[in-house]
């Protein structure tokens, strides 16, 4: 996994010294509370400041109070537990010039909310708990390469009230290691992955020194953003948020997640009994790895409940060869697979519970698990779907490992005809149930379903809202019914004339299976729908009704595309007067939706043209993005070559080709008359 961009235009080159480090504070070493009353950084020196380094390298025991001033002396007192305060005048940002020191003393209590004026809670509708504002912000310095804020090895750590981005790594010969906002691991790793000689901290060995740290809690932070709460612009973005290398039972609540190039929470070697509770995650995965949570190593006994996932470029939950069982719960995914056409979670491994969840507006299916490598007993139940560009349930077929496999899956699977199904296909191939009828006659407001499944299984009914063709969205969960020793079924359930239902069934050994064809119920009668208002708010009250459409129809002049110079995808002054003009329209009219599509002239290879058109596409989206466009309003899709304007070769046919589209849909009632515009074309 590597991460990485360049930052500014100077490098400034840096190695932790491993080995000058213990791995924890030395035994008897007393604890201090240290308040830090400057903002800036660089040289440990006895001085009037105490900054953030002196004060973690007073709490680690490396750095003797008596080496300090007078001044900075009286800021530091003996305390039950290692506790960093803030009492921060003036410029509260602090700037790092180098990695810090990592946090090595137990217990150690880094408080971003002691710094006067923290607060007041955020009042933004998309918080799933309210996240008092932060005042104390950790981020790189101009021009330095610091890939992480803080590092964590010791047991017991919390950090609390901060504000955290601006940490990524430069390109270079060989990869760096991970960068992120906050790592926790056994022992500071390099920066440079492939300097000889490093002590191997990817090892874990069951030795003191290298103990994975337990229970650390990451609470009430804003990463990835400023306190101003807005995208930080390219330079200063983050590549990941929290990296779980190496910890036990970590703790991740309350957090607002977002503007992260890659995952906001990433796990490594093992992440067991970690728990991620209440999380604010939007707009994360715009550059990197496109997925809120991307669970790999020993995940163990982790949890995943009560946090909102939205707006983010890929799956709200991915998981690659993990190892162990987790639970996800309770959450709100929405609104995700802004860049990758992926499930909204995806699933490897076994014995993982997906249930209680709203999963909806995902270009691809709910819960898709993988057949590849072997995956089974996974329950998913009790969650409500809608808007799905595929099944609820997707159960990977056949071993398919090809890269849709491990995105999508694939679609409806065929009855099981065969034991070898067992060992192919995800969830041991267990059937999706089958009504007996297409349609079942209505009696008042009763309806008696029966069909088939596997012996054995519980089949859950649900009504389903969307349709497409045969299937549609696990919508509303109904009741459950168990199948006798013949895998057959019956039961009556309340349903109006013209509802539409869906079942799935759970062997507690094999786990869940996709959703049966839909049944209808009586007279099937559809009407039009009117499309969701896209948005990661959570919804407290009813939601307001649709606003009604206008007597007549409102036309807009809306312009349709942006260009771009000869195998470049930054956005020229000329491009930029364009999009603010679309900005104008996009924010008058939030009901609007917008898919932004990169394309190129035909000079270059097939992959590499498609890879551009996906960089352009991204340089728009992510304009609008920073001008406070919400990420869930917006797709990126990438036609490289295959999509010209023009059948010429000169330079202005070129110049034409090289664009970003912007097509519009959810218009009600208005009437959009699109400009092609070429005041910012750029021949070569």
């Amino acid at each position: 996994m590597h991460v990485s961009k360049l930052v500014g235009t100077a490098t400034l080159a840096f190695t932790l010294p491993l080995m000058a480090y213990p791995a924890h504070a030395e035994p008897g070493t007393t604890p201090y509370s240290v308040i830090v009353n400057s903002a800036n950084d660089g040289a440990v020196r006895p001085d009037d400041e105490l900054t953030l380094r002196e004060a973690i390298e007073v709490v680690n025991g490396t750095l003797p109070v008596t080496a300090l001033s007078t001044a900075e002396q009286a800021r530091v007192t003996p305390a039950a537990s290692p506790t960093i305060n803030f009492s921060l005048a003036g410029d509260t940002t602090i700037a790092l010039v180098e990695p810090l020191p990592p946090i090595m003393a137990a217990g150690t209590l880094i408080d971003g909310a002691s710094q006067p004026g923290y607060g007041p809670l955020s009042t933004t509708d998309t918080m799933v708990t309210p996240v008092p504002t932060p005042v104390v912000a950790l981020t790189a310095a101009t021009g330095a390469e610091v890939l992480r804020g803080l590092t964590i090895i010791a047991d017991e750590v919390t950090v609390r009230g901060l504000s955290m981005y601006g940490f990524s790594a430069n390109h270079r010969s060989t990869q760096t290691t991970p960068p992120a906002n906050i790592f926790i691991t056994h022992l500071p790793p390099p920066v440079d992955a492939g300097l000889p000689n490093t002590p191997d901290w990817q090892e874990l060995r069951p030795d003191e020194d290298s103990d994975a740290p337990v229970g650390v809690v990451i609470e009430d932070n804003w990463l990835g953003m400023s306190p101003s709460g807005q995208m930080p612009p390219p330079e200063q973005m983050s590549a990941l948020g929290v990296f779980v290398f190496n910890g036990l039972d970590t703790v991740i609540q309350r957090n607002r997640i977002e503007f992260h190039e890659g995952s906001g929470i990433i796990t490594g070697a093992q992440a067991i009994g970690m728990n991620v509770t209440e999380n604010t995650m939007r707009t994360n995965g715009i550059a990197g790895i496109p997925d809120g949570i991307r669970l790999d190593g020993n995940i163990d006994g982790a949890e995943i409940y009560g946090n909102l996932m939205c707006g983010i470029d890929g799956s709200g939950v991915f998981m690659f060869k993990p190892q162990g069982s987790a639970r996800i719960y309770n959450n709100d995914i929405r609104f995700n697979g802004r860049r990758f056409r992926r499930a909204a979670i995806y699933l490897m491994g076994n014995g993982h519970e997906v249930t209680d969840n709203v999963i909806q507006h995902q270009p691809g299916p709910g819960v898709a698990i993988a057949s590849y490598p072997r995956s089974e007993g996974n329950i998913i139940r009790n969650n409500t779907f809608a808007a799905l560009d595929g099944l609820s349930v997707d159960l990977g077929f056949n071993d398919n490992s090809g890269i849709q496999d491990f995105q999508r899956k694939d679609g409806p699977n065929p009855p099981r005809n065969s034991n070898l199904r067992r060992r192919d296909t995800a969830n041991a191939g267990i059937n999706a149930p089958e009504f007996d009828d297409y349609v079942f006659p209505v009696s008042g407001d009763q309806v008696t379903l029966s069909g088939i499944a596997d012996p054995g299984t519980t089949v859950d009914i649900y009504k389903v809202v969307d349709r497409q063709g045969y299937y549609g969205a696990l919508n509303e969960y109904v009741t459950t019914v168990a199948t006798d020793e013949t895998g057959s079924f019956n039961v009556s359930v309340d349903a109006a004339d013209g509802a539409l239902l869906s079942a799935i069934a759970t062997d507690e050994i094999y786990g869940t299976s996709e959703p049966s064809a839909i049944a209808a119920v009586g007279n099937l009668t559809e009407g039009p729908t009117t499309p969701a208002m896209p948005s990661c708010e959570i919804a407290q009250d009813p939601p307001e009704p649709a606003p009604e459409l206008p007597p007549d129809p409102v036309i807009l002049r809306i312009p349709r595309n942006i260009h771009f110079a000869l195998d470049r995808s930054d956005i020229s002054a000329e491009s930029a007067a364009i999009m603010d003009e679309i900005i104008t329209v996009l924010q008058e009219y939030p009901f609007i939706t917008v898919e932004l599509q990169g394309h190129t002239d035909p000079r270059a290879s097939n992959a590499y043209n498609q890879a551009l058109g996906e960089r352009r596409a991204l340089a728009a989206r992510n304009y609008l993005l920073q001008q406070g466009i919400a990420p869930e309003r917006m797709r990126i899709r990438s036609f490289g070559e295959t999509q010209r304007v023009s059948t010429g070769t000169s330079r202005i046919d070129y110049a034409r080709d090289r664009r970003t589209e912007f097509i519009f849909t959810d218009t009600r009632g208005l009437d959009i008359i699109y400009e092609n515009l070429e005041t910012d074309l750029q021949p070569e």
